[in-house]
This record gives C-alpha cells, sequence and structure tokens, in this order.
C-alpha cells in the first residue's frame, strides 16, 4: 500500500498525457450513467459531478447493484480495478443481452479480465493497478484521467500530491478516536473514499456526509480528540460550528485529490500503529466475486 500510494503523482502524471483514450470517453453533449462497486462507486459519484456541473450533459452515478440504467443513456461507463467485480460485470451482460443502444465504455485497471469482451471500448490503466487489497492508486488515477478528459490542467494537483507523500503528519489526525470526512460537489465521493480507507485499512471509525448535511444531525458526533476532515472549500460557518464542539477541523487549501493522499496516509499510520495489514485487511479480498 505505501509503495503503491506513494507513486500517484507519477500515474496522475502519466494518466493526464493518455489524449487518445480520453477521447473514449463520452462526449460534451451526451447523457451518461457512471457505475462501480466501492471505492469506484465513489469515482463514479466525483465524475459524475464533475462532467454536469462543467455543462457537459446529464451524468448520473450509481453503484453496480443498484444501477437504473434504463434510461435511453448515450453511455455507460464502467469503473472497475480489477475488471471481476461481480455486480459491474452482471451489469454489463444484461445491458450487452438487452441489445441497449447505450454505447458501454469501461475504466479497468487490469486489462486481462472478463470486463474487456462486455464494452464496446475500454480504457486500460495498467500502470495504475495495484497488488494491495485497499486501493489508493487506481481510484485516483482514474479520477485524474477523467478530469483531464474534461480539460482541467493538473499540474498543481500533481505537484501538490507529491508533497502530501512526504510531509509530516499532525498527531491530531493520526490519533483521533473518530473522524467525519465532508464534501461539496465532485469532493463527496472523496469524503465517502476516505472514510472507506480509514475503515478498511486501520478499522477506524468513520462516516462521511455531503459538508451541509453534517449540521443536519450528524455533527452531534464531534468531541475533543475527533476529527472532523473537508474536502474542498468549506461551507460559511462550518469551521466555527466545528470548533464550538472541541473537535479538530482539517481543512486543505491544497487540491482535494491530493488531500484525498493525506486521509490514505492516516490510514495507512494508523493501521501500523494498531499492528495490522492494509495490504489484507480484515474480511476483504482484492475483487468481490459472488457465487453464481
Amino acid at each position: 500500500m505505501e509503495a503503491e500510494l506513494r507513486s500517484q503523482p507519477e500515474t496522475w502524471a502519466h494518466a493526464a498525457e493518455l489524449r487518445t483514450e480520453q477521447k473514449l470517453l463520452p462526449a460534451a453533449g451526451e447523457r451518461i450513467a457512471v457505475v462501480g462497486c466501492g471505492t469506484s462507486w465513489f469515482m463514479a459519484q466525483s465524475y459524475a459531478a464533475l462532467r454536469e456541473s462543467a455543462g457537459l450533459g446529464v451524468t448520473d452515478s450509481f453503484a453496480a447493484s443498484e444501477a437504473f440504467v434504463d434510461r435511453d443513456y448515450d453511455a455507460i461507463v464502467a469503473i472497475t480495478r480489477s475488471g471481476t467485480t461481480t455486480e459491474v460485470l452482471e451489469l454489463l451482460d444484461r445491458l450487452r443481452d438487452a441489445g441497449t443502444r447505450s454505447r458501454t465504455i469501461g475504466i479497468v485497471g487490469d486489462p486481462e479480465t472478463p470486463l474487456v469482451g462486455l464494452v464496446d471500448d475500454v480504457v486500460k490503466l495498467p500502470f495504475a493497478d495495484e497488488k494491495s487489497v485497499v486501493q489508493t492508486r487506481f481510484a485516483t488515477t482514474a479520477l485524474a484521467f477523467v478530469r483531464a478528459s474534461l480539460g482541467e490542467d493538473l499540474d498543481s494537483a500533481i505537484a501538490e500530491a507529491a508533497q502530501a507523500v512526504t510531509e509530516e503528519l499532525p498527531e491530531a489526525l493520526l490519533g483521533a478516536e473518530q473522524y467525519s470526512f465532508l464534501g461539496t460537489n465532485w469532493t463527496v465521493g472523496l469524503a465517502h473514499e476516505a472514510a472507506l480507507k480509514m475503515r478498511e485499512a486501520s478499522q477506524s471509525w468513520t462516516e462521511s456526509y455531503p459538508a451541509k448535511e453534517y449540521r443536519h444531525g450528524p455533527i452531534a458526533i464531534a468531541a475533543p480528540g475527533r476529527v472532523t476532515w473537508m474536502f474542498g472549500d468549506a461551507p460559511d460557518g462550518l469551521a466555527g460550528d466545528v470548533a464550538a464542539t472541541g473537535a479538530h477541523f482539517e481543512n486543505s487549501s491544497i487540491d482535494s485529490l491530493a488531500d484525498l493522499v493525506r486521509a490514505q496516509r492516516v490510514a495507512l499510520a494508523r493501521a501500523r500503529r494498531f499492528g495490522l495489514d492494509p495490504d489484507h485487511p480484515r474480511n476483504l479480498t482484492r475483487s468481490v466475486i459472488l457465487a453464481s
């Protein structure tokens, strides 16, 4: 996990240069759905928010197991590191059997997998594939790839990620009892992903919410020794409200994808502190393959 985590500035830069592959993604104006499971679903949420906010067309995101894809989408994008996740393959197989007119595109880490034969076009990111069960670089590289496809300049994000993989982490983050991760727009997906990383790698108590929902109940959990971590610009008054609870409010000014790298590092450090193996976390496997 550490080696893969630290390689992210390089894999993002590589993804940003894949201009031919970026053209495989849906064009402006197309109505699309983006699907995935677990971490890939959270990246789908971020992609959907970025694309629709940019005015490039209706973009919905779904967990593959709960996807409503019979809505005359022009294209459906499936994100999967392994290419073997049962729910994603079942969805794509169902679409193919139904003869849907929607073009299907896969974004995959391992190109030698069943997914490749089920989609019309495939974006292969083998340089971002991973051995660790806990995902870091594939997810963020996939999101860097789609951000670049939307015309974003990732130079600052890459430079900030390079700093994030080496900077000293404060004890307030490493030793907290509980974490609430928050986001707005495209960073809501990052908040969900940060919480998942902490649960997977270090069995930590984490929650995640859209930032403006936090004061509608979840802030009741905030207290001294706990962390509220905001990705991106915080809503007015939120920092003060969290401070009043005694919780630590974390809100970096760096690109939110680079800030996610910091959260990954906290998850790894806590795993080591607790004597856990984040490459082989409890109850988890690299890909969820369900019995038929």
